[in-house]
């Protein structure tokens, strides 16, 4: 068996790696799943011991009791592109306050679209869904997204006569979250939750500009690195390519 000290330095290791990627804050059921895909397979509660003792537990919010959920069912499609979330949030820049726009498929968690304007209009808030459609449908065209349903709030961009319809004219079924009830587009709030922490509340950015192309290349970094839990720590990159094959397989 490994000694605890082996381990710390293999767990050193993989924070380091984790940190180049840009990402900070992982627990320990990512560490651990890093861990065994480097060949270190040791018991969670070893490692989680190990990461209190030497204060490299990740920082971790106090739950709080709910009550009745709003919502019934579930928001997770049975394949990709059923189900986008689309959601914003604000980000600092030397320019002044710039809105983020973010879209993201419900059933693998990737993100499809990042977007960043000032201000954040009905028309820029419809970028990140360009940009997935252009990616995963291969243009912009009539009826071309026709089974794809976005999950959004009652934002004032969102509820827009000029949104709603794009979204009709691209094929999309616009789905609203019930009022006061985020957590019916709880996957693009948990991404933002997500984008708040390892990006938008840790840079300067001095441009809107700049704060677009940082974006963009986290959007790469999160879909290519970023383990999900759901899906047996794998990346989003790696969910979509396995699961392309075995519906091609299937037809």
């Amino acid at each position: 068996m490994v000694s605890d000290e082996t381990l710390l330095v293999r767990v050193r290791e993989v924070i380091r790696e984790v940190e180049a990627l840009g990402f900070t804050g992982e627990g320990y059921r990512k560490l651990w799943a890093r861990l065994k895909l480097k060949g270190v397979v040791v018991c969670r509660e070893r490692l989680r011991r190990l990461l209190r003792e030497h204060g490299l537990q990740a920082p971790h919010r106090q739950g709080t009791a709910r009550g009745p959920q709003v919502h019934d069912g579930t928001i997770i499609p049975e394949a990709p592109n059923r189900m986008w979330g689309t959601d914003a949030a604000l980000a600092l820049t030397d320019e002044g306050t710039a809105t983020v726009f973010v879209v993201v498929d419900h059933f693998v968690g990737d993100v499809v679209g990042l977007h960043a304007a000032r201000p954040g209009t009905r028309f820029e808030a419809l970028e990140p869904i360009y940009q997935g459609i252009r990616e995963h449908f291969g243009c912009l065209e009539q009826g071309i997204a026709t089974g794809l349903v976005l999950r959004h709030d009652n934002g004032p961009q969102y509820i827009s006569s000029h949104f709603q319809n794009e979204l009709r004219f691209l094929g999309l079924e616009s789905s609203p979250s019930f009022v006061r009830a985020p957590q019916g587009n709880g996957s693009a709030e948990r991404f933002i939750r997500t984008l708040k922490e390892q990006l938008l509340w840790v840079r300067r950015f001095e441009s809107v500009e700049e704060l677009r192309r940082e974006l963009l290349a986290f959007k790469e970094r999160y879909n290519q690195h970023w383990l999900l839990q759901r899906h047996g720590h794998r990346t989003p990159a790696q969910v979509r390519a396995a699961y392309r094959p075995s519906r091609a397989m299937a037809a």
